[in-house]
Formats: structure tokens, C-alpha cells, sequence
């Protein structure tokens, strides 16, 4: 669908997209094919969509997965899918707000039971993978409400502002809460940058497609609500030594200069150079109490 296309089905259902909502509808035929191949969808795959738009995304996903449900927040989009797909037996349209969603309920709560897949139906630990093009204002939230799930996505295929996509992939000299938050759960990879010339009405920003393969268990063994505490602390002060966040986060006057060295980390480094290995040293010598020289 291309923007004439795509301004002519808008006109058709009167509706203006809306900024409040983050709505950008992806007019690019070669992205949407491009992100359909990045999910790696078989017929056994099940696929929670975000934000399906006019459901051009949503159609291919369906021809591919053996169940589709998208899930939209804007009640006249939802009403207009619901029409579109209503002879698609394998899409389901949810009128729900993505930030306030359990996708077990969504599941439970279904009124029509019988287009269920039996493998759908009979698994309560199902694996299901996540595609969505997220509103900005949302990817932060979205993105630590599906990683710290107790029924996490197996992947998830999400289009991005170019900024959170390359901060998501970031390495030591360039982390962030967020990349050290993603990397923890998570293996991530950028598919592709795509222009802003790609949607309607353009953002302002360029985007990209990011894959994250969710891991079995998080990569490091830590007790999470600690250890991002200690990371909150880390980056407390952007242009600040580690060691001087560490001094006014934690207990002041103890030497952290010598046990950063003890570590091998560089005393002089700051939170954005550390890798998560590094990470899990200072987490056992600060919240487990081991000595660096047993880590």
C-alpha cells in the first residue's frame, strides 16, 4: 500500500491519524516484508501484533501464522479491522491498550473459543512471538513489560525509533540502562533502518527493525530488582566517574577506586563502559559481599 493508497482507505474510514497515539502508518511494502521474514513465522507459530494499523501488516502475518491477534488501542481502527478481518478465522482485532495487557488473559478471555488452534487451546505455557510497530512515547514500558514477564515472547520483531533500536544494541562505551535492561533478557540484532519517508504521516525521526531472541533465563544470575538498583545508581550521574555515583549511591568513604581495579574494571571508567560482565563482578562484590579477589 502506498501513501495515496493509504490516504484514500483513511479518507474511506474517516479517520486522522492521531499523534496523541504515536500513529504512523508504514506505507513500504519492501519494510513489511522485511520484518514478516525477521519474525520467522511457520503455521504453529501463534503472534501478538501491536498497533496493526489498517491490518497491512496483519494480512501478511496471518498467510504465514497460525494465529494472529493484533491488538489495537484506537476503538474506530478497531472497529475497522473487525470488518476487514471478519472472514479471516485465524486474526483476531483486541480493542486493548498494549501497556495494560496479560497476554494469558487476552487468551482466556476470548468470547469464541472454537477458532482456537488446538495447540493454542491445550498449552498454558504457550510460546508465541511479538511484532509490532510501537508508538515512541511507549517502547520503554512495552519493552520492560514484555522482558519481565513470567510468559515472556520467544522474539520479537519491533519497529523502532532509530535511537532506542541502536541503544537497545549498544556496546561497552555506549550502554545504557536500556541496552544493559534488553541485554540482559535478551540477544538483539538491528534488520534494517528505515527512513522516515517510509510512513504517513512521516515522524520526524528515522526508525529500524529490531529482533530480539528472548533468552531461557536471564544472562546474568542476579536478583533483578537489586541489580537494577545497582545500575540505576551506575548512571545517576552521566558524566560521572562509576566510582563517584557509587560513593553517593551506596556507602560513602569506602574505597571504590581500588575495588573497581580489583574487579578490572577501569577506575576511571563510567556506568556507559561497562559490559554486563562487568556488571555482574560489581553486583557480586557490592550486593553479595564477595571479595573481588574471589569473583
Amino acid at each position: 500500500m502506498d501513501i495515496d493508497q493509504l490516504k484514500s482507505e483513511l479518507s474511506r474510514f474517516g479517520i486522522k491519524p492521531k499523534k496523541t497515539l504515536g500513529q504512523n502508518f508504514l506505507v513500504s511494502e519492501e519494510i513489511l516484508s522485511e520484518i514478516v521474514a525477521a519474525a520467522e513465522l511457520t503455521p504453529d507459530d501463534t503472534v501478538l501484533e501491536i498497533g496493526p494499523g489498517l491490518g497491512v501488516l496483519t494480512s501478511a502475518l496471518g498467510e504465514r501464522a497460525g494465529l494472529v491477534l493484533a491488538v489495537e488501542k484506537d476503538k474506530k481502527i478497531y472497529s475497522v479491522l473487525r470488518k476487514l478481518f471478519k472472514n479471516k478465522k485465524n486474526v483476531k482485532i483486541i480493542n486493548e491498550d498494549a501497556l495494560f495487557m496479560d497476554f494469558s488473559v487476552i487468551l482466556n478471555s476470548i468470547q469464541d473459543p472454537d477458532w482456537i488452534p488446538d495447540q493454542v487451546r491445550n498449552d498454558k505455557h504457550l510460546d508465541y512471538k511479538v511484532v509490532a510497530n510501537i508508538p515512541y512515547y511507549i517502547t520503554g514500558k512495552l519493552l520492560q513489560n514484555f522482558l519481565t514477564s513470567d510468559h515472556k515472547p520467544s522474539l520479537m520483531v519491533l519497529l523502532l525509533q532509530k535511537e532506542v533500536a541502536e541503544r537497545i544494541v549498544a556496546k561497552p562505551g555506549n550502554m545504557s540502562i536500556l541496552s544493559i535492561s534488553a541485554q540482559l533478557y535478551c540477544d538483539p540484532d538491528v534488520v534494517t533502518i528505515v527512513g522516515k519517508e517510509n510512513f504517513y504521516p512521516p515522524p520526524q525521526v528515522d526508525s529500524a527493525v529490531v529482533r530480539l531472541r528472548i533468552l531461557d533465563k536471564p544472562r546474568l544470575a542476579v536478583e533483578e530488582k537489586k541489580f537494577f538498583q545497582l545500575v540505576k545508581i551506575g548512571f545517576a550521574g552521566k558524566r560521572k566517574q562509576l566510582q563517584n555515583n557509587l560513593s553517593n549511591g551506596y556507602q560513602k568513604g569506602r574505597d571504590y577506586k581500588t575495588m573497581l581495579e580489583e574487579l578490572g574494571i577501569n577506575p576511571l571508567a563510567r556506568a556507559q563502559d561497562l559490559s554486563l560482565e562487568d556488571w555482574a563482578r560489581l553486583y557480586k562484590a557490592l550486593i553479595d559481599n564477595q571479595k573481588p579477589a574471589d569473583i
